[in-house]
């Protein structure tokens, strides 16, 4: 079971690299306004998504305590991220604030994923 988890945590933090890095790839066209969103990005919160249902399952079927409220703040986090970047991924340009909130709301995501204990 370990390895199983140990592949969906490494797909998980896949996922991010794809989100954070397709909107970390923009931010010097932030300051033209010139951003969209980058098929890595939807693609990043899609994965993170699935993968983290799955690793919450197996984990529970370890018989591992998980911390429901951090997991619901992570999901609604990223469900919100995941509306967001599926809304607006065929725009030719996303407004600098909209695109600025999704860049925060996953660095968020992180924070709380590995400082909340």
């Amino acid at each position: 079971m370990d390895v199983l988890i140990n592949l969906f945590v490494a797909s998980h933090i896949i996922g991010i690299a794809a989100l954070l890095g397709g909107w970390l790839t923009q931010m010097k066209s932030l300051s033209t306004g010139d951003v969209r969103i980058a098929p890595s990005m939807v693609h990043g919160a899609l994965v993170m998504l699935v993968t983290g249902f799955i690793l919450s399952g197996l984990n529970e079927a370890d018989d591992v305590e998980l911390n429901q409220t951090k997991l619901g703040v992570k999901g609604v986090i990223l469900i919100g991220i995941l509306v967001m970047v599926f809304l607006k991924r065929s725009e030719e340009r996303v407004p600098k604030g909209y695109f600025a909130a999704i860049g925060l709301l996953t660095m968020t995501n992180v924070v709380i994923a590995t400082t909340w204990t």
